[in-house]
């Protein structure tokens, strides 16, 4: 079996690879924490954190909503499920200008197209220029403003050559640039990507803003990470192996998506 065959595929210990990511994205956020959530993969891990052991997590949409607390995976950001559970419904002008801009907001929890060795996201196109494109993906929403603002931005990605790329063809939200600094000299408050989680594994930034591996999941190996990786993928010298998942968690992730 091929690494990318694995990403849904359920391995011996009776849980998949992508239900291993959402729970080890979860457990990254804090409880009472203030969460900018992006929807697909982001958007999973922070319910499922909120479910379980942050529940004074505070997730923020896009939309406007604040406190939001679905009893179902949203849709989309304008799902109405998101406005019904919230603390409150604000402008998306003041998501933007009082909360986000200002750095109220700790985590920004993003997903990406493609990613590089410095953490920077696409989003927007891949192949070709820009207004002839390969692929022409959905564009930047809020991410860009996510990536600059946030105290720290926690990326969830499933691993594969297409998506860890050397250099992303297209910088939608900006990571480290091309590290040593450049977020800092480019005035941009926030820390940038400060974790990346995969289906094989977690990725952070070292002190020039290149991301190293620091943690594989239960059953995989460094070369299955290294060969879902288009860069000469570096390894900390204190690597870790996540804990797998527990019965809560599982059950708890498992009854999310089914009521969606």
């Amino acid at each position: 079996m091929t690494v990318t065959e694995t990403s849904s595929a359920t391995i011996e210990s009776g849980y998949t690879s992508d239900e291993m990511m959402a729970i080890a994205a979860a457990r990254t956020l804090r409880d009472n924490a203030r969460c900018f959530v992006g929807i697909g993969l982001p958007s999973t891990a922070a319910n499922l954190a909120r479910t379980t052991h942050a529940p004074g997590l505070v997730l923020v949409y896009e939309s406007g909503t604040l406190g939001s607390k679905p009893d179902r995976l949203p849709a989309s950001i304008g799902d109405g499920v998101l406005a019904e559970t919230a603390d409150a419904v604000i402008s998306v002008p003041e998501v933007f200008n009082y909360w986000l801009q200002p750095g109220r907001i700790d985590v920004g929890f993003l997903g990406a197209a493609q990613i590089d060795k410095f953490g920077n996201i696409n989003t927007t196109v891949i192949g070709g220029d820009y207004a002839d494109p390969a692929v022409r993906l959905p564009g930047a929403g809020g991410a860009p403003e996510i990536a600059a603002s946030c105290g720290e931005v926690f990326v969830v990605v499933r691993q594969s050559r297409r998506a860890f790329v050397d250099r992303v063809d297209f910088i939608t939200s900006l990571g480290h640039g091309r590290g040593n600094g450049e977020r800092r000299a480019l005035g941009l408050h926030g820390a940038g990507p400060t974790l990346v989680i995969t289906d094989l594994g977690v990725l952070r930034p070292d002190e020039r803003g290149e991301l190293i591996l620091t943690a594989v999941h239960p059953g995989i190996t460094v070369d299955q990470v290294r060969e879902a990786t288009g860069w000469d993928l570096r390894v900390s010298p204190d690597l870790e192996t996540t804990e797998p998942p527990t019965a809560a968690e599982l059950s708890t992730l498992r009854a999310l998506k089914a009521a969606s």
